[in-house]
């Protein structure tokens, strides 16, 4: 952050609205305020953000990679409101926007019914230095960096995920060859899971490190990853990789083989340099280019799932492909499968079967002794985290968020999550998949019951009030269901018993690896 930042400002903001920032939104607002994204100094308005997606530049023909926008909902401030201070998720007040452009958002596919969204634009003012997140020590000024390295040369590598050894191996020759001291640049701000959240990664960054030269610097960095939705396709990442490289002092960006052209070469301030293609050549048992390996020597590397099958069975991580302290850090991260949390998600109609067959997957799991279980059944729910609630589709969205987060937070330690809500919604589910992948697995389990089977079931009468109109919203009847395209198991109550239902999620999870074929 500047130093011109100002540290309190409370009595200025007393009436000013607030909004909470997402881990991205977060990251940008830091990297706004640090200079990194000199020369702007703030969030991009209409014309700068469309010229950026035609034209890889600003409306002033500055070259640009990225579109840099604020989308907030449109109820989270009032219409009139001309500032809005930017608070992190414990409602920290890190930043100023005053407000220069606001538009509207045409609707996107995916996003909930009654959430309108519009882009904010103007600059950005500090109010407080970032405090917290892990490794925050490591996160220094682009000045100080600079100032660091001084005029020597400097190869940097930004990166989503670890570095291994080839990775290893191809910096210390182009170090070599440009005699240029080394940057990594672990990129933090998602999309996560359990190996690159942050934490994690920074960690099996800092272990590779130790295999490269002295004098190798490690600053994360918190740059968020523009897809399709932002407008600009993937070969933008390469150029917004660079623009931050060159902020922290790198006169180098080294990029893999398989790294997408950048368009054009617009907005790439450093020489981008290829890593060419390199193999692991088992007789000399060193990482070199290809053509440097006799035919029929060269071991290929491991693609991500590969590696990733390896760490869900707990195998072991070969130590030609990776340093063994890079390969612990994997290990923590993402630990077997049949000692990782996870999360048992049923969604399906009222009536459906979805209670009785959490409360019987609750029962068999705690007879088993795996793992601690707990049970967020929909009505139980409803009573507790989500008293007060409503059934619109705001307040349903929100029900089903609390249960992802404590969802998630069970199976961050551990434990398995079973949650039975109706969860109608694809777009909420897909949100519940996403906070949980970040720390555990996610299982969507469909209870696909028929509506009629449902209704015939209905002890409440809960059906029948709705077809009268007494009870709006209702699931099936006055409002949608969206059936699952990504379940990981449908099952049909109405066509299987309690203990055949059971025995299907049982058999889903002892095959995936999750847990034992027997209780131990």
């Amino acid at each position: 952050m500047t130093a011109e930042a100002k540290t309190d400002m409370s009595a200025d903001l007393m009436g000013v609205p607030s909004i909470t920032l997402d881990e991205a939104q977060l990251g940008d607002v830091e990297l706004l305020l640090s200079g990194v994204f000199a020369p702007l100094t703030g969030f991009m308005g209409a014309a700068d953000a469309a010229a950026v997606i035609e034209n890889a530049a600003l409306a002033d023909g500055a070259p640009w990679p990225v579109p840099v926008t604020l989308d907030v909902r449109e109820d989270a401030l009032p219409a009139d409101a001309q500032r809005v201070v930017l608070a992190d998720p414990e409602g920290t007040p890190l930043a100023l926007l005053d407000i220069a452009e606001r538009g509207e958002l045409p609707p996107r596919p995916g996003r909930g019914a009654g959430q309108a969204m519009v882009r904010l634009a103007g600059p950005v003012t500090g109010l407080k230095e970032p405090e917290h997140g892990p490794f925050r020590r490591l996160m220094v000024a682009p000045g100080e960096a600079r100032a660091a390295f001084g005029d020597a040369p400097v190869l940097a590598y930004a990166t989503r995920g670890p570095v291994h050894s080839r990775q290893i191996g191809q910096l210390r020759h182009m170090a070599g060859q440009l005699k240029a001291r080394l940057l990594l640049l672990p990129l933090t701000a998602g999309p996560a899971d359990v190996v690159t959240r942050p934490d994690a990664l920074i960690r099996a960054v800092l272990a590779a490190a130790a295999n490269l030269p002295s004098g190798t610097t490690v600053i994360p960095v918190p740059l968020a990853q523009r897809g399709t939705q932002s407008g600009v396709g993937p070969e933008r990442e390469v150029a917004a990789r660079a623009l931050v490289a060159a902020a922290y002092g790198a006169t180098h960006l080294m990029i893999d083989a398989a790294a997408a052209d950048v368009a054009g070469g617009a907005g790439v301030p450093i020489p981008v340099v290829r890593a060419g293609d390199w193999a692991y050549d088992r007789v000399a048992e060193v990482w070199r280019p290809l053509g440097l390996i006799d035919a029929g020597t060269e071991q290929e590397d491991l693609s991500p799932d590969e590696l990733g099958d390896l760490l869900d069975a707990g195998a072991d991580v070969p130590a030609w492909f990776t340093p063994p302290a890079v390969a612990a850090e994997l290990r923590r991260a993402r630990p077997p499968r049949a000692r990782r949390g996870f999360v048992l998600f049923l969604t399906g109609l009222s009536g459906s079967g979805k209670s009785t067959l959490a409360r019987d997957l609750a029962d068999v799991l705690a007879e088993r002794g795996d793992r601690r279980v707990s049970l967020l059944d929909g009505d139980q729910v409803r009573q507790l985290l989500s008293a007060g609630l409503t059934f619109s589709r705001a307040d349903r969205d929100l029900n089903i968020a609390r249960i992802g987060f404590v969802a998630a937070e069970v199976a961050r330690h551990g434990g398995i999550a079973i949650c039975a809500p109706i969860a109608p919604y694809a777009a909420a589910r897909a949100r519940v998949r996403q906070m949980v992948s970040e720390v555990g697995d996610f299982l969507l389990i469909h209870v696909a019951t028929p509506l009629e089977v449902c209704e015939a079931r209905d002890r409440k009468g809960l059906y029948a009030k709705a077809r009268a109109g007494i009870i709006d919203h209702f699931t099936g009847i006055s409002d949608p269901y969206e059936e699952p395209l990504d379940a990981d198991l449908t099952i049909d109550t109405s066509a299987t018993t309690r203990e055949q239902s059971t025995e299907a999620v049982l058999k889903l999870l002892t095959s995936g690896g999750w847990l034992p074929a027997e209780a131990s």
